[in-house]
């Protein structure tokens, strides 16, 4: 006998319970230092007024079909030209969401007898393309061009003939830190290699106009670059940009773009808004990275936290207990400031991960970031 239907699950729940590990939905509360609306467009006017055009001008809600089918709409495409030209790539693919698009990319362009190399700390949605796909794959040392370029020879001595391909972050989500970019390209043309950048948390705010930290390296034929819409661009959806023939064949061999329902074409709306905006608007760019620099300046000196130089802030505090006991206190302050455990750290490097927006009034910016300063050492202080 198998017992009641449901046991198994409530042993899970249970035990993740016990071990500090069990998530619940919250509601939004407090000052926002946890979302990745980093530039503030998720409620800018712009984009709500031009969706409410689209609107008024009879752009549906819903795609009513995949792309191939009678779900390829007018929005699409004009937000596809306009990102191919603001990201210097041949053409542009819209998806629903990044977790679907590196699914897509990794299960698709990676060929049997090709090998993949990714970085231990890229997107989980990196890691499952890589298993769910066809290439052999190897994840490395984070950030380590010669661990990549040491798994590399390993795979041609034991014969391995394919093609190479590398996929990376280039802002790493909850480190803050970046991809030495420049390196890895590099090893990448000696190899002969394609190289696949996540630029989800760099797009909007890094590169100019917020192009991303690959901008330097735009209309090469061996990048493929994802630039997220749910994050600085304050959308939902995401953007593959690269080679025209890599686009196409995702269009023809890329199973989650095939048989997907297209997304609503008023995201690509507010997407292509958001892109106008990034270039109409620099002071947004200026002003956050005016706070990121301040910011790192407050956590060095009071708390002893290495700054990131970006707008993810990692305060590692390892057990998962004192992590979740110093961001309830956090939030009793009036700080939305989350807890990150495993699995999506690695074990022992429970964290806080701050991240700074311009959701925050800028005129009290100085005084919140003092008293959230004094917060978190006082909190860290009582949880030792």
């Amino acid at each position: 006998m198998n017992g009641p239907p449901l046991a198994r699950y409530e042993a899970t729940l249970q035990g993740l319970a016990r071990k500090d590990r069990l998530r619940r939905l919250a509601p939004r509360s407090g000052l926002d230092f946890s979302s990745n609306d980093y530039l503030g467009l998720a409620s800018c006017g712009r984009l709500g007024n031009a969706v409410a055009a689209a609107i008024a001008r009879g752009t549906p809600v819903g795609a009513t079909g995949s792309r191939l089918l009678r779900g390829n709409a007018p929005e699409h495409e004009e937000l596809e030209a306009d990102a191919a030209a603001f990201f210097g790539a041949e053409r542009a693919l819209f998806f629903g969401g990044g977790y679907i698009a590196n699914f897509a990319l990794l299960t698709a362009l990676p060929q049997k007898g090709d090998l993949l190399v990714l970085d231990e700390l890229a997107h989980a949605s990196m890691h499952e393309g890589a298993r769910a796909g066809r290439a052999e794959f190897v994840p490395v040392v984070h950030n380590d061009a010669d661990a990549l370029e040491d798994a590399i020879r390993r795979w041609r001595a034991s014969g391995g003939m394919g093609r190479i391909w590398i996929a990376v972050e280039s802002l790493y989500s909850m480190d803050g830190d970046r991809a030495p970019l420049e390196s890895l390209i590099a090893l990448a043309d000696r190899n002969e290699a394609f190289i696949v950048v996540d630029e989800a948390h760099a797009t909007g705010i890094w590169g100019p106009d917020g192009r991303g930290l690959a901008a330097a390296f735009k209309g090469r034929d061996n990048i493929v670059a994802l630039h997220t819409c749910g994050k600085a661009l304050g959308a939902s959806g995401a953007l593959v940009t690269g080679p025209r023939t890599l686009c196409d064949y995702l269009v023809n061999r890329s199973r989650p773009f095939i048989y997907a329902t297209a997304p609503s074409p008023l995201m690509a709306v507010a997407a292509r808004e958001a892109l106008a905006v990034l270039v109409d608007e620099p002071m947004r760019r200026v002003d956050l990275h005016e706070r990121v620099a301040f910011a790192g300046r407050q956590f060095a000196e009071r708390c002893g936290v290495r700054a990131s130089g970006t707008q993810i802030q990692p305060v590692v505090i390892g057990d998962v207990r004192r992590t979740m006991a110093v961001a309830a206190e956090l939030q009793a302050h009036g700080f939305d400031i989350r807890g990150i455990r495993p699995p999506t750290v690695p074990e022992g490097t429970s964290r806080l991960r701050i991240s700074l927006t311009l959701n925050v009034d800028e005129a009290a910016t100085s005084a919140m970031m003092d008293a959230l300063v004094d917060a978190l050492a006082e909190t860290r202080r009582m949880a030792t």
